[in-house]
């Protein structure tokens, strides 16, 4: 049964009315993911948030005249509550309280299929919850079932602070293991060669069905705001012959917890350890160019600004106008639309080739392997044979961070 909701935003004077209006429009749609039943939003423009009840004193009254009459059972907060306005909401509103960060672990929770996305959700969770434990004995116990507690909430919310943390060190001691096995796992891929193309983009904005598409294969796509977590990898053959590995990744969000940026890495290596970048961006969206600006600060966040970036602008067929780009170099589709995909894949490639080292050599003919490994390897744009010489003349573009580069400029 759906819990009857309100949602609470307090907008600062370091807000404008767009971004602040999108972040509310956000926060809905989140609350929808958990099927929140959405009765009232009430909103506050302030120069800054109150120290203790996020909104002001007369705004809570009201707030908590409308729970009253409308049997609200629960208020979700558009920020990251401090421990000690937390506390004081549930004191005076008297029905459970969830604030943002709150609400997308939830989410997570949800979403986690592997054990090392459970053990990531878990760790982000119990570190939210260690400074909040003070005096929480009671209102911890009333709780029950519903948004904000899933995953470990339900069996660890009245553990005492050392039990906690005994669990937060057991689990990053499990998941120092799995990122030694990335590493490795990631270094034998340098080894062989593999070129890395990671999908990133804002929740929702059809990465998984893109990645799907392009991939051929089904892994989740739904239409709702984090629907795919744990990391996915498979092989693409561009037109050219021209073979890498591309990976979806965790959707970004406005004001994404610090807490999930560290505890997720796994999915978001992937990006950082990425040689090309696709952002997909739903264009039909009215916040698009919000959302856009937020996934390129996450990648500053992430190190990972200096990489060559594609921006693909999805879902065009839900348009009805023209739409203008942000940034260059970038491509409009519909990643349901088989001619669409095909112009990615030769976009890529034209992308690709304008920030790689273009090369023009005579490989003999007896060098089977060493042809075999620049068709793959990379864009082959013209390729004869020279009789006179007994060898193919071969030239193409080729990242010059591959070993076959070095090779080739010995």
């Amino acid at each position: 049964m759906d819990e009857k909701a309100i949602l609470i935003g307090c907008q600062t004077q370091y807000e404008n009315d767009q971004t602040f209006e999108s972040t509310m429009n956000e926060l809905e749609a989140l609350a929808e993911t958990v099927d929140a039943e959405i009765l009232e939003t009430f909103t506050q423009k302030r120069e800054k948030i109150h120290s203790a009840y996020y909104v002001g004193t007369g705004k809570v009254e009201e707030i908590k005249h409308y729970i009253q009459e409308h049997d609200v059972e629960v208020a979700i907060i558009n920020n990251e509550l401090t421990p000690s306005q937390s506390r004081n909401l549930t004191n005076t509103l008297e029905i459970k309280i969830i604030d943002r960060t709150q609400l997308i672990l939830d989410i997570f929770a949800m979403r986690a299929r592997t054990k090392e996305g459970k053990l990531q959700v878990e760790l982000a969770q119990l570190e939210y919850m260690l400074p909040r434990l003070h005096g929480k004995g009671v209102e911890l116990s009333r709780l029950g079932g519903g948004i904000g507690t899933r995953g470990p909430g339900e069996t660890k919310l009245e553990t005492d602070r050392r039990h906690i943390r005994n669990r937060i060190t057991d689990i990053k001691e499990s998941l120092k293991q799995v990122v030694k096995h990335r590493a490795q796992y990631r270094e034998n891929r340098k080894k062989r060669s593999a070129f890395q193309i990671s999908i990133v983009g804002y929740t929702n904005a059809g990465k998984s069905t893109l990645f799907n598409r392009l991939t051929k294969e089904a892994s989740l796509e739904e239409d709702k705001l984090f629907a795919t977590l744990d990391p996915l990898t498979r092989r693409i053959t561009l037109p050219s012959g021209f073979h890498a590995l591309i990976s979806d990744t965790v959707g970004f969000i406005q004001k994404l917890p610090t807490t999930l940026i560290a505890a997720f890495r796994s999915t978001l290596e992937e990006v950082t350890e990425a040689d090309f970048i696709l952002h997909v961006v739903d264009c039909s969206d009215e916040n698009a160019i919000e959302h856009e600006k937020t996934v390129k600060e996450i990648l500053t966040e992430l190190n990972a600004d200096h990489l060559p970036v594609l921006t693909v602008y999805n879902k065009m067929d839900l348009l009805n106008q023209e739409f203008i780009p942000y940034s260059q170099p970038s491509i409009q589709i519909n990643a349901k639309n088989n001619e669409d995909l095909i112009r990615l894949t030769h976009k890529i490639e034209e992308v690709l080739k304008q920030n790689w080292e273009h090369y023009d050599v005579f490989i003999p003919a007896d060098e089977g392997k060493l042809i075999h490994r620049l068709k793959h390897e990379s864009i082959v744009v013209s390729q004869e044979f020279a009789e006179d010489q007994d060898a193919y003349r071969i030239s193409g573009y080729l990242d010059k961070d591959m070993p076959l580069y070095h090779q080739l400029t010995k």
